[in-house]
C-alpha cells in the first residue's frame, strides 16, 4: 500500500501555477484498479498464509491451502480430527493480521463449511463441493452458482423483451456477446450441465421469437433446424468446457 501511496502522493504541477497538488487515495470502489490496491494492501496476509503452508507441510501433503482474488479469500485446512487445533489457529492468525491492517471481516458473507459433510462454498461465481468420481475417489466439483445463472437469464429476458418486434438477427446480435462472455468465464470445471440448460433455454426463446413473427404456435422443431439456427442465423453455440490437466509438479493435497 505504501507503494501506491507514494505513487499518488507525487507532486503534480499545474501549467498555470507554481503550486504542487498532492493526491491521496481515499477509497476506490468498483474500479479497474481495485484488485491491484487490494493485492498490495493484503500482501502481508498472503505472506502469513504462505508461512502457514510451509510450516504445516508434511512432505508432499499440504495441511493448509488458500486462494485469494482482491478481497475475496478462501482458506482450506485439512479436515482430519487431529488438525482441529490448526483450523482454529489459522482463523485466529488470519483475524489478527486483518486487524493490523484495519480490515473488517464481513461476518454475514464469511462462514466455515465442512466439505466432508456435503457442504459447499461459493468463490468468484463458482460453487465448490466434493464428490466421488466414477473411480470412487474424492474430487472437487466446481459449477456456476445458481444465482449467477439466474442473473444471466434475467438479463437475457430483458433483451428478448426489448427486441420482441425486431428481426431475429438483430436480437441475436444483442444476446451473442452476453452469452459469449458468460460462457468463457465459466468454461472451466464442471459447467456442462449448466451450459446445456442455458443453450436449450436460449434456443427455445429464439424459436418462440420466430414463431411469433410468423403468427404460429409452438417451437417449430421441424420447421427450423438447429443447423439453420446456429449456422445461417449465427446464434452463439460454443458452449464448451475447457479442461486443464493438473501439472505433475503441483503438490498433492488431501
Amino acid at each position: 500500500m505504501s507503494q501506491v501511496k507514494r505513487f499518488f502522493m507525487l507532486p503534480t504541477f499545474l501549467p498555470i501555477t507554481n503550486y504542487s497538488v498532492k493526491l491521496e487515495v481515499i477509497f476506490c470502489v468498483q474500479a479497474v484498479i481495485s484488485p491491484l490496491l487490494s493485492n498490495l494492501y493484503l500482501n502481508e496476509v498472503d505472506k502469513m498464509l504462505e508461512r502457514a503452508k510451509e510450516v504445516t507441510r508434511q512432505g508432499r501433503w499440504m495441511k493448509v491451502e488458500y486462494a485469494r482474488f482482491a478481497d475475496d479469500l478462501v482458506v482450506l485446512v485439512d479436515a482430519h480430527p487431529r488438525q482441529a487445533w490448526l483450523r482454529k489457529a489459522v482463523e485466529k492468525r488470519l483475524r489478527e493480521e486483518l486487524a493490523k491492517l484495519q480490515v473488517e471481516v464481513n461476518e454475514e458473507k464469511s462462514r466455515k463449511v465442512d466439505l466432508q459433510q456435503g457442504e459447499s462454498f461459493g468463490f468468484l461465481g463458482f460453487e465448490f463441493r466434493r464428490i466421488r468420481s466414477r473411480r470412487g475417489r474424492w474430487m472437487p466439483l466446481r459449477t456456476p452458482r445458481g444465482k449467477k445463472r439466474t442473473a444471466l437469464l434475467r438479463k437475457l429476458k430483458l433483451v428478448f423483451r426489448r427486441y420482441r418486434s425486431q428481426p431475429v438477427k438483430e436480437l441475436i446480435e444483442q444476446i451473442n456477446p452476453i452469452l459469449r462472455g458468460w460462457v468463457n468465464y465459466f468454461a472451466v470445471g464442471h459447467s456442462s450441465r449448466c451450459f446445456s440448460y442455458i443453450r436449450n433455454w436460449v434456443e427455445k426463446k429464439i424459436r418462440c421469437h420466430l414463431a411469433r413473427a410468423r403468427q404460429r404456435q409452438g417451437f417449430g422443431w421441424k420447421r427450423w433446424s438447429r443447423e439453420w439456427l446456429y449456422g445461417a442465423l449465427g446464434l452463439f453455440h460454443e458452449y464448451r468446457v475447457a479442461y486443464h490437466p493438473s501439472s505433475g509438479a503441483t503438490a498433492a493435497t488431501r
